[in-house]
């Protein structure tokens, strides 16, 4: 295929129509249902899917199939079929919900404020996810208006991944006919390590996660007659963390919530650590004087992608400093998250982290753990050599270097789910959240000459993956 050819339409389309798509997109604030209980009401998503089925429809790819599938109390779905020249099927993957707004952007930007700025467009759900189904339509139009073969393809786009997918099963299931047995799935919703090669996803992270509450009094009363007397609370949170994590090194304890992590990709996490250096730890946005948890950088890539990591979200209970009175107050809850290894079953380790938690309560307080949401992990399976070839082939013609792996520490739901119903299939999970792009945190940007490549190599993937069989 001529890689200048399909460069040219991908640019041309970017330029001329997705960049402006995508600010339009950012102005709606379709926060997830996990943020948004109301959303149905409130409409920003329906606003959403009626502007990309719009845009998708005026696009012009021969014979594309597109349907707002809506299930019963469930979020929407943008299913779009479009026919191929064999029955093999190409499954391509985004979502349209975003996180909600988060504190700290920088003057003169804001979470629903499109701000384009040289090579770079702010805004909430940006890079997360919202370019992914104008980069997939815009691919295999590329290859169709290069004459260039394809397989049928499936693009599903979903409305509930920043809360965990839980809709998704139901979809998957009742779409099942009409998917039919992808030998390739292809995801845009995870990140890159740089902005100068294509970045394959090896792995990602299972997740659980809930809210751990501590209480001792019926109500608050003054630390003066208390402090001595009653245990605080918080130090009783304190302690119970501690059963889970070293707060010295941030290690977490019990081997329940490890796994072992194969040679490949040890191997692959000191090759990836010899292309980042120290960009692994650069890229956020440490005050001075902070750094990392180690120096060792391989150390670093293998604790973000195969260990567990625990973070403290939120706080009840807490009032704000300027009006925190001398009272020692009745409870504390905290709201943990627990990231996992690819291969950690998210039941097991929940209950797990329920029982440790749970368990002898200091003093004889109340201490209850609400376990509200998990997510498993997922492992690739070994790349097939036509995969693999056409990775590293793409990575050179549209960025000028060779491809590079790495696990992700974040979750994608969807993957385990078709790792386990499609599992002959092959997967290019890729994305665009590089150095500083900051998904869910303040400041997210979608890097844009990053997105037109990685729409570029989607269209050469597909190509060859009709190529491979074909006469």
């Amino acid at each position: 295929m001529d890689k200048a050819s399909i460069r040219t339409h991908v640019e041309r389309l970017w330029d001329e129509s997705i960049v402006a798509e995508i600010a339009e997109y950012i102005r709606i604030p379709n926060k997830s249902v996990a943020f948004d209980r109301d959303w149905k009401a409130h409409g920003h998503m329906d606003r959403v899917v009626a502007r990309f089925e719009d845009w998708a429809r005026r696009q012009p790819i021969r014979g594309i199939k597109l349907e707002v599938v809506r299930l019963e109390g469930r979020t929407p779905l943008l299913f779009i079929e479009i026919p191929g020249d064999s029955k093999d099927c190409v499954l391509l993957y985004g979502h349209m919900d975003k996180q909600p707004e988060m504190s700290g952007w920088r003057e003169g930007l804001g979470p629903w404020q499109p701000v384009l700025d040289g090579e770079r467009l702010y805004g909430r759900g940006s890079a997360d996810d919202g370019y992914a189904m104008f980069a997939c339509i815009g691919a295999i139009g590329a290859l169709q208006a290069n004459s260039i073969r394809h397989a049928r393809c499936v693009v599903i786009i979903e409305a509930c991944e920043e809360s965990g997918s839980f809709d998704l099963p139901h979809y998957i299931e009742h779409l099942a006919a009409r998917i039919g047995q992808p030998s390739l799935c292809i995801a845009l919703d995870s990140g890159c390590g740089n902005y100068e090669q294509l970045w394959l996803t090896t792995s990602l992270r299972g997740l659980v996660g809930g809210k751990l509450q501590v209480e001792v009094l019926t109500e608050g009363v003054h630390s003066g007659d208390a402090g001595g007397v009653v245990p605080d609370s918080f130090r009783i949170v304190r302690q119970l963390l501690s059963r889970v994590e070293d707060e010295a090194t941030g290690k977490v304890l019990g081997g329940e919530f490890y796994a072992s992590i194969p040679d490949a990709r040890l191997k692959q996490a000191a090759a990836t650590a010899a292309v980042l250096g120290d960009d692994i730890g650069a890229k956020f946005p440490f005050i001075e004087g902070a750094r990392p948890v180690s120096s060792d950088t391989t150390e670093l890539i293998l604790n973000r992608a195969w260990r567990p990591a625990l973070s403290i979200l939120g706080a009840d209970g807490l009032p704000p400093t300027g009006s925190a009175g001398n009272v020692l107050r009745a409870g504390t809850a905290v709201s943990l998250s627990l990231r996992l290894p690819p291969t950690v079953d998210p039941k097991v380790a929940s209950q797990k982290l329920k029982s440790i938690l749970e368990k002898d309560p200091p003093y004889g307080c109340k201490v209850s753990f609400q376990a509200n949401w998990g997510a498993s992990g997922w492992n690739a399976p070994a790349l097939s050599p036509w995969l693999e070839r056409s990775l590293e082939a793409a990575s050179n013609d549209y960025f000028g270097n060779p491809v590079a792996y790495m696990g992700e520490g974040g979750t994608i739901p969807f993957m385990g789910m078709l790792g386990e119903r499609f599992p002959q299939a092959q997967f290019m999970i890729t994305g665009v959240l590089g150095p500083h792009a900051n998904a869910h945190g303040p400041n997210e940007f979608l890097h844009i000459p990053t997105a037109k490549k990685v729409t570029c190599c989607v269209a050469k993937v597909i190509a060859d993956h009709f190529a491979r069989i074909a006469p």
